[in-house]
């Protein structure tokens, strides 16, 4: 990162960064400080703005502090962290700026694989060696959980001391509590003695995900600050997991255990006086059975309203006109399929008529747009099914102003589609290509990178070894050629 000085930029200097990590937290409402017997560094290897919209990330850090004896203090992947290089500044934690070295426990909470890069920015920086063999008892104990070990977390297997697969919220008081009483020496057998852990070289298979309790339910923030994605807005899950069954989803039913949902006077009870912005988070929240009811308590406190995983599917007249009360201007829903054909395919149970009346009621609300998730390179997709999402598009795009959001389909382990093979980069970006020239600029179109969507299918796909070409990549720079480098020989499970 830099700064300004006369018309220049220059790079930033420690003091300055230091003074940055500082302002931020100033401008926080709800960090936790405790002295503790048991301090870690809970890390996230993304940017501050993005992994401070994390509901996971905060719940684990209020549940550390619930522990008996246990702190936790953050740390996240600096916005430059070839700044922190140039000053010979280690990774260090908002709560008292000390080096995250000088913690026993480095835990770290991964979304999905591309963020695994940000792990190894982090330990690099820090000094830490990145091979989980080239460490000793004198280094942290590097913990990891999260959103990625739903999916694939082996490709962690060569980085890390420990995974905890699944939810995390009462795994981390067994770990925590089992760190306090154990020899370090001992801990990874004592840990590989526990369902819900992973030990690299000790555990011989992936265990299956835990589940934590109901009564830990709902999740929600700890901290509220304006400096994120979703500037100082309250998060709540009004549920978690998900009943339905896409067969692209590592979220589906199966693999999730189903939905189980929170009282709606639970969520309101949690709701603080001084929210202005609530958002109901998970990957179904519109599912609730509650939802409405749910929506318009919260609006008619005069408070703005976010819902994730909008389905069309569940969208009403009132729903829709609760959102625009409730500060809505752009309606974001999933489509999630080319054609009809392709999302009966994925089993995603939603009709043109869905997303015509997702439109109608968009306008009829007095929204200025209707947004849709579109995934591209789902198995047996045709040409046929690129014309027909051109059709459709601009057939909405006649009722309201729209937004394609597409994305290449990845597939991802223990789903239905796991065995599908990655379209080819070409092909998917010919078929953007055809999409933008049959729209012709009526329809606005915000696509994400074939090649990045391509290294996330190899990390999703691979095992340990696409964990060691990720780190390959890394150090030979990042850039797409050093990846096809690094994956021309992993094997592909």
């Amino acid at each position: 990162m830099t700064i300004k000085a006369f018309g220049e930029e220059k790079p930033m200097n420690s003091w300055e960064i230091r003074n940055q990590v500082r302002q931020k937290v100033a401008e926080e409402d709800g960090v936790l400080r405790k002295v503790a017997a048991l301090n870690v560094a809970l890390c996230h290897p993304a940017p501050y703005s993005v992994a401070m919209s994390s509901l996971g990330f905060q719940t684990i850090y209020r549940e550390i502090h619930r522990h008996t004896d246990s702190a936790a203090e953050r740390a996240f992947l600096p916005d430059d962290p070839d700044a922190y290089r140039r000053n010979r500044l280690p990774v260090f934690t908002y709560e008292s700026e000390r080096p995250i070295t000088e913690f026993p426990v480095i835990a770290f909470s991964i979304a999905y694989e591309l963020e695994i890069t940000g792990l190894f920015d982090m330990l690099d920086l820090s000094g830490i060696p990145i091979s989980r063999e080239e460490r000793t008892p004198k280094h942290p104990f590097i913990l990891a959980g999260g959103p990625l070990t739903m999916s694939n977390p082996e490709i962690l297997a060569p980085f890390v001391d420990c995974v905890i697969v699944g939810e995390g919220e009462e795994c981390i008081h067994a770990f925590l509590e089992l760190f306090a009483e154990t020899k370090r020496d001992d801990l990874p057998h004592r840990l590989a003695e526990l369902s819900g852990f992973y030990v690299p070289g000790l555990t011989r298979a992936f265990p299956a995900a835990v589940r934590a309790a109901d009564e830990k339910l709902p999740a929600c923030s700890q901290i509220m600050t304006a400096n994120t994605v979703l500037s100082s807005m309250f998060l709540i899950e009004p549920e978690r997991g998900c009943s339905r069954t896409c067969a692209y989803c590592v979220m589906r039913g199966s693999l999730s255990g189903g939905m189980r949902t929170v009282p709606v006077e639970e969520i309101l009870r949690r709701i603080p006086e001084n929210a202005r912005r609530v958002g109901l988070v998970g990957a179904a929240a519109t599912d609730h059975p509650e939802i409405r009811g749910i929506v318009r308590e919260i609006v008619e406190c005069g408070r703005e309203i976010g819902v994730s995983s909008l389905r069309a599917d569940r969208l009403d007249e009132e729903l829709a006109r609760l959102l625009a009360r409730g500060g809505y201007r752009t309606l974001t829903t999933a489509s999630d399929g080319a054609s009809q054909r392709m999302r009966d395919l994925a089993g995603r149970n939603t009709g043109e008529r869905h997303l015509l009346r997702a439109a109608e009621l968009t306008r009829a609300a007095g929204m200025q747009r209707l947004k849709l998730y579109e995934m591209i390179g789902l198995p047996g997709e045709t040409t046929d099914d690129i014309e027909e999402l051109i059709r459709f598009s601009l057939e909405l795009a006649r009722i309201v102003p729209l937004t394609l959001s597409v994305s290449p389909f990845v597939a991802k382990r223990g789903t239905p589609f796991a065995a599908a093979p990655f379209e080819s980069i070409p092909s998917l970006e010919a078929k953007l290509s055809r999409i933008r020239s049959g729209l012709k600029g009526k329809v606005e179109i915000k696509p994400a990178s074939a090649r990045f969507a391509w290294i996330e299918y190899m990390l999703s796909r691979g095992d340990a070894s696409a964990g060691l070409a990720a780190l390959d990549a890394w150090r030979k720079g990042g850039g797409f050629a050093a990846w096809k480098r690094a994956f021309a020989c992993v094997p592909m499970s």
